[in-house]
């Protein structure tokens, strides 16, 4: 295999990088054979890196080899085609996940494109995105949700003030104890960042939204993880914004029949089970937090509904039906 030419030496480069990248330690004859070249030229390649400013560690003997190691100052970074198409789309929809972090990932994404052959900044300008985001929806600085990750990893209690949804919580902020939790898992979720967390007081899980938090220093002391109920964070969350504590189930759930085509109910069934019954009509099976919610969400569909079951749903639409005539009398007979 040639070494000798530019682009070759390159992409060899780039290449090695990558390994190096994947796992802890590279034996150097592992590298040689994996890159198709001799021991001596991964050697020349190493020493390429390191004058680019990458922080490679070598280590003697029979058992040795080469690890990257983190550095004090950022070297300039290599990316291969698929990289540097997915940071580019990244940082396209970085808006859209509630960090403020817009003008930083503007600059970040100008500064790739500058840098991009044209074949690629061709597939990235074909992508012109623009994240529809409410324009009330609260942003988190990227130093807190930084704070709250290095808690998670080290293991070590929050301890943080929090405003409810009018923006104060009801007391003294200067005066209230600060909230102190073990922090579990940070997740985005529609725009918002939350945190899951174990409550030492309320012995229980909790979840708290973020751009609510006011972090105090120092953290509280170092704690032992305790085990999420389900064991996945994403699943927990969406079963707490149902008002389950099962990540697949509804608190209420029922079924109905209603007198229109499936194509025509799916669209809007959400996490619903839709079954075709016929050119006019199909079976729903849905859930929402109350029975009221349920009701006047299959209400929505403009057509007949048969309640299949169960009881607590065909009362919901008795009183959904009892609320709806008192609204539909004139304001001088109520």
């Amino acid at each position: 295999m040639p070494t000798s030419s530019a682009s070759t030496t390159s992409r060899r480069l780039l290449s090695l990088l990558s390994l190096l990248q994947t796992r802890r330690d590279w034996p150097g004859g592992l590298l040689a054979e994996r890159l198709e070249v001799s021991e001596r030229t991964v050697r020349r390649d190493i020493d390429r890196l390191r004058g680019l400013g990458y922080p490679i560690r070598a280590a003697k003997g029979p058992d040795g080899g080469y690890r990257l190691d983190a550095g004090s100052n950022l070297p300039p970074l290599l990316f291969d085609d698929e990289q540097a198409v997915a940071l580019a789309v990244a940082l396209r929809v970085a808006v859209t996940t509630g960090a403020a972090i817009d003008e930083a990932a503007a600059r970040a994404l100008a500064t790739v494109r500058q840098v991009m052959p044209a074949r690629l900044r061709a597939r990235v300008d074909a992508l012109e995105a623009t994240a529809a985001v409410p324009a009330a929806r609260p942003q988190v600085d990227a130093e807190v949700l930084l704070a709250i990750g290095a808690a998670i990893r080290a293991n070590e209690e929050l301890r943080f003030d929090y405003a409810g949804a009018g923006g104060n919580d009801g007391t003294d902020q200067a005066v209230a104890p600060p909230r102190q939790v073990q922090p579990h898992h940070l997740l985005a979720r529609a725009g918002l960042w939350y945190l899951v967390a174990w409550s030492p007081r309320h012995q229980d899980w909790r979840v708290h939204r973020v751009d609510r938090m006011t972090l105090r220093v120092p953290n509280g002391p170092r704690f032992t993880p305790r085990e999420l109920p389900g064991g996945d964070a994403g699943a927990f969350l969406s079963a707490r914004f149902k008002g389950s504590d099962d990540a697949g189930t509804w608190p209420c759930a029922g079924e109905v029949i209603i007198e229109l085509p499936a194509s025509r109910v799916a669209p809007f069934a959400g996490d619903g089970l839709v079954q075709d019954l016929g050119p006019t009509r199909c079976r729903l099976r849905a859930g929402s937090w109350s029975w009221a919610g349920l009701a006047a969400h299959l209400a929505r569909y403009d057509a007949d509904v048969t309640v299949v079951g169960p009881p607590q749903l065909r009362a919901a639409f008795a009183d959904l039906a009892r609320r709806a005539e008192r609204a539909a009398r004139p304001a001088s007979a109520v």
